[in-house]
């Protein structure tokens, strides 16, 4: 039997787990633990020239002890020679993908492109500016084990008081909306096991919603706490008002379609020719 969440189901904040079943996709998780898949990290980059290489480096020595790995990092059409420093990076260090969007397509596109692009069994995404912790990496996946999701959120945000304001109210008013539990879905940093992601239609924006969106297809979710830092160099791309504005437009489409997935079962009630045969026989006798 296979079959989507149930409206009005009850979820718990704590340990946060959507227990969903899975719509057309029934993952075995006793068959596939997480220190024997490859993970794929994905590293969406604009105009970040000033800190890419130490973000990367940084990254790349996490990782080491690591055996199955791959770090695809997409250049978002950057005009501070981000593209460059990316290339010679991955020329010189095995493993590391490198990738260019032209023209700049958005956050969205970066990702989406770098999970097209992803071998692994588990997609990791994050950030470029330093701020998400490379550390944090290896308890997201170990996570998996229990489920397909694990969103990582910032319990100690290190972003000035109107930024933190922010994001409290847009995550509260998304969860008013949607009606999904996810604490931090400004947290870049996530682990999906990939087939999770590789068959979502790709739209400007959707990086903000890919749990919501996999949980429609019957992802179970888990979070942890992570670690946010400084930004290491540069700035943000994105102001409180434009975010804002994009946020509540692409809130009310995701509102839609969750409304639009109803929940289902299917049972296969096929009966074969010898099973029918048998059956007869059976009776006769």
């Amino acid at each position: 039997m296979i079959g989507v969440p149930f409206p009005g189901s009850s979820i718990k904040r704590r340990p946060n787990i959507f227990k969903y079943f899975l719509i057309n996709i029934r993952l075995n998780l006793s068959q596939m633990k997480t220190e024997k898949n490859l993970v794929s990290v994905i590293m969406p980059v604009h105009n970040e020239a000033d800190c890419i290489v130490p973000v990367l480096d940084e990254l790349y020595r996490v990782l080491e002890s690591a055996p199955l790995h791959e770090i695809i990092v997409v250049d978002d059409g950057s005009t501070d020679g981000s593209s460059a420093l990316i290339a010679d990076f991955a020329a010189s260090h095995p493993g590391v993908r490198a990738f260019r969007l032209e023209p700049n397509a958005g956050q969205s596109a970066a990702f989406w492109a770098g999970i097209q692009a992803a071998t692994g069994d588990i997609i990791v995404l994050m950030d470029a500016d330093g701020q998400n912790d490379p550390a944090d990496i290896k308890r997201l996946v170990a996570s998996l084990d229990e489920a397909d999701i694990c969103c990582g959120y910032r319990a100690r945000r290190n972003d000035s008081p109107s930024r933190r304001l922010a994001s409290r109210l847009a995550n509260a008013y998304r969860r008013a909306i949607l009606g999904d539990e996810i604490i931090d879905t400004g947290c870049s940093l996530k682990a999906f096991r990939a087939p999770m992601l590789k068959h979502l239609q790709y739209w400007d924006g959707m990086h903000r919603f890919l749990p919501m969106l996999a949980s429609l297809r019957g992802a179970r979710i888990v979070q942890i706490p992570v670690a946010h830092r400084s930004r290491m160099a540069g700035k943000s791309k994105y102001t409180n008002f434009h975010r804002l504005k994009r946020t509540l437009r692409d809130l009310r489409g995701v509102a839609w379609l969750k409304s639009r997935t109803r929940p289902f079962a299917v049972t296969d009630i096929q009966t074969s020719p010898s099973d029918k045969r048998s059956g007869q026989d059976s009776s006769e006798q």
